[in-house]
């Protein structure tokens, strides 16, 4: 196996490399625009219509009104902001979610619920990630009281999608407020918020090609009005406290504007590179005690699935444990589940919550991206193929 191949960037659904486009348009407000955008002075008033244009623009192609947009520092800030806001808000002691969320959703809960604060529901999930929307009907008819209900609409490692509108009529019908953690899809699907019956949805910058450290929420207006997360300032109209990173808020609008322009586009040549992955691992990948390679959750469903993931099983192998490190050394970035919290030795608790998973393979989330090619997936393909065939020589 060679080492001499460019590195191959395999984990945009971690993050993603900042547009050209979107540095350019940040550039003038980290050097010539630098007012504070609360101050009344021409230097501030320049910073204060860069924001709200942002804003316009962002409410533009999400089809709502600006005024029901507020820029975050991220999407965990949007989703804590979300959460506890509205159980703060309405005094809601019950929450329903699933073992699948993005722990920016699932430890808010928790924590919650630890400290007495709610009681949470968690719905059942099928073998293939599925959520049990008959059950979680259940859970909304017997409560005793409104529930809050957060649901991602793509789930970040198994690439699994979630029908927001069927889940947002059952929270309208039993009165629930429905929050959805949108992180994943933002940029890589449309998002008509006059028709979509939520409350809440979250988008965080760079995972469509945005800078870091700049998010948004959505807060329905007509359905939804929330008190402050974060205080200390009259900023995003009494909303959250803090002088807005400024540039970080004109890329991402800039990164939308250029994601909605483009979907489609990129659409086609991500879908085809995900194809072309699923194609020749099922292709090349040598049997293992009768174990061919296998995808998880929906991922493998290329129309039917968040079509930058691909989550792959691979034959059981001692070199499983290593898998990402060899990876590496080959110049190959990926991910085992989510790389939101890289650095920690816990398994992934979306594949643990997977009914039937054998702990012996070895788990990789590959994610696409604009900038990646066809070669880099051969090169992908075949340096996997190459480290399972060096050990069953050995």
């Amino acid at each position: 196996m060679t080492t001499s191949h460019a590195p191959v960037y395999l984990d945009n659904a971690a993050t993603t490399r900042l547009d050209p486009e979107v540095l350019d348009a940040m550039l003038p407000l980290l050097t010539d625009h630098f007012g504070n955008p609360s101050s009344i002075h021409s230097h501030g008033r320049t910073v204060r219509t860069a924001i709200e244009k942002a804003r316009k623009t962002v409410a533009m192609l999400l089809n709502t009104s600006p005024a029901e947009i507020f820029f975050t520092s991220g999407g965990t800030e949007a989703d804590n902001t979300a959460i506890r806001s509205s159980i703060e808000t309405y005094g809601l002691t019950h929450a329903i979610t699933s073992p699948l969320e993005h722990h920016a959703v699932l430890h808010t809960l928790e924590h919650l619920a630890k400290h007495g604060r709610i009681k949470l529901s968690l719905v059942n999930v099928d073998e293939k990630g599925h959520i049990d929307l008959a059950h979680l009907e259940e859970l909304l008819s017997t409560a005793q009281t409104r529930s809050l209900v957060s649901l991602m609409h793509g789930n970040n490692e198994i690439g699994n999608l979630l029908d927001l509108h069927r889940v947002g009529e059952l929270c309208r019908q039993y009165d629930a407020i429905f929050h959805s953690d949108t992180v994943q899809t933002m940029g890589h699907f449309r998002h008509n918020l006059q028709e979509l019956p939520v409350d809440f949805i979250v988008g965080a910058a760079h995972k469509f090609h945005g800078p870091k450290g700049v998010g948004f929420l959505y807060v329905n207006a007509g359905r939804t009005k929330i008190m402050p997360f974060i205080h200390g300032g009259a900023q995003e109209r009494n909303m959250r406290g803090g002088t807005e990173n400024i540039y970080g808020i004109v890329g991402l609008a800039k990164a939308l504007e250029i994601a909605y322009r483009d979907m489609e586009q990129h659409r086609r040549h991500i879908t085809g590179l995900k194809r072309r992955m699923i194609e020749r691992l099922r292709e090349k990948m040598p049997e293992r005690s009768g174990a061919p390679v296998q995808f998880n959750g929906d991922s493998a469903n290329v129309e039917g699935s968040l079509y930058t993931v691909l989550n792959v099983s691979l034959p059981p192998s001692d070199i499983s444990d290593m898998l990402l490190f060899n990876l590496d050394i080959a110049k190959i970035s990926a991910s085992g589940g989510s790389a939101c919290s890289s650095g920690s030795n816990v398994g992934s608790h979306v594949l643990a919550a997977l009914p039937g998973l054998d702990p012996d393979r070895g788990y990789v989330r590959f994610s696409f991206g604009k900038y990646n090619t066809a070669e880099e997936i051969d090169y992908a393909v075949d340096t996997l193929v190459g480290l399972y065939q060096k050990e069953l020589i050995h």
